[in-house]
């Protein structure tokens, strides 16, 4: 149901890059509250660090031994992931935003 604010109930799995408004339609971790502009934010959030994750694959099997690099893309990955939980702590319903806080990812 969508808010004066233009904003609607969507449930979040960060590990599948996936956001449903069913709750029923796959697992999720975290409830979010997100208008139009801030569900393209997340989107556009999942879709990069899910092109970091790829690159870091191709890397690794084309130079398995380069460990600066690697330890650069793994990096790149976590200021992404960083980002993805202080927009969804942001958005997050009160028990989103405790766990979020209890597990010291924002």
């Amino acid at each position: 149901m969508r808010s004066d604010d233009g904003r609607e109930t969507y449930y979040v799995s960060v590990g599948g890059k996936e956001i449903v408004k069913d709750k029923g339609a796959t697992p999720w971790e975290l409830e979010i509250r997100a208008n139009e502009e801030e569900l393209y934010r997340l989107q556009d959030l999942f879709e990069e660090l899910a092109s970091l994750e790829e690159a870091e694959v191709w890397h690794f099997l084309r130079h398995p031994y380069e460990t600066a690099s690697t330890e650069q893309m793994s990096a790149a990955s976590g200021d992404v992931t960083e980002r993805i939980y202080n927009l969804l702590h942001e958005l997050g319903t009160p028990e989103t935003k405790a766990f979020i806080e209890r597990m010291r990812l924002s």
